[in-house]
């Protein structure tokens, strides 16, 4: 994109281009030095629905993609299952460059990626928020103003928040990597999902689940 495209340039897909460009040459934190790619997201740019991960690992490093490797294999079956086109949705992650070793991300590499994320959600102005993991769910509910303690206590409910200026719908589920290593987790999430992106068999939407 060009200085003069860039400039006349102002739709979600733009914006999300200068983030992910911006994201490439990012040296905020140590991480710029042991990433061989930057993860900045992808997907839908006008997408109601955002999953937001916690970070890369090792394949999403290799490729530059997020949620391809063997939880992302996962999470596109569980999609699938509930008839969910990953298309359709904008897919990126708290911090856009791999943890060595797949550790947790520090506090530093969490708020050094965080005014990205801010500015992804403002781009594509979704209506929900599904977080997968504590630290996304930490994130998203703290930018949203509300405390976070647990996974396990916030993961099923919906919290109705204003994030980077726009209100969401926030749906806290795990990260379908704790489903590899805990089979039965895999139907948890995919009920998590199904709730989040209103599939059920009578057609309702999530609001007249919980209102019912």
């Amino acid at each position: 994109m060009s200085s003069s495209d860039d400039s006349q340039c102002k739709g979600s897909d733009c914006e999300l281009a200068r983030i992910s460009a911006e994201v490439n040459n990012c040296r905020k934190c140590p991480l710029y030095l042991s990433r061989k790619k930057t993860v900045p997201g992808e997907g839908n740019p006008k997408a109601e629905v955002m999953l937001i991960g916690e970070a890369p690992g090792r394949v999403e490093d290799e490729t530059g993609r997020p949620f391809v490797g063997a939880a992302g294999k996962l999470l596109d079956e569980l999609l699938r299952e509930i008839g969910v086109n990953r298309g359709d949705l904008y897919i990126t992650n708290v911090v856009k460059c791999r943890p060595p070793n797949n550790r947790d991300p520090t506090e530093e590499e969490i708020n050094s990626c965080k005014p990205y994320l801010i500015r992804q959600i403002a781009a594509v102005r979704p209506k929900k928020i599904i977080t997968l993991g504590r630290h996304s769910t930490r994130v998203i509910l703290n930018l949203g103003g509300l405390g976070f303690s647990e996974l396990t206590k916030v993961r099923g409910k919906v919290f109705r928040v204003n994030v980077a200026g726009v209100n969401v719908e926030v749906y806290p589920t795990y990260h379908p990597a704790a489903a590899l290593y805990n089979p039965p987790v895999r139907s948890v999430i995919k009920e998590d999902l199904a709730r989040a992106l209103s599939i059920n068999k009578g057609g309702s939407s999530i609001l007249d689940y919980l209102n019912g």
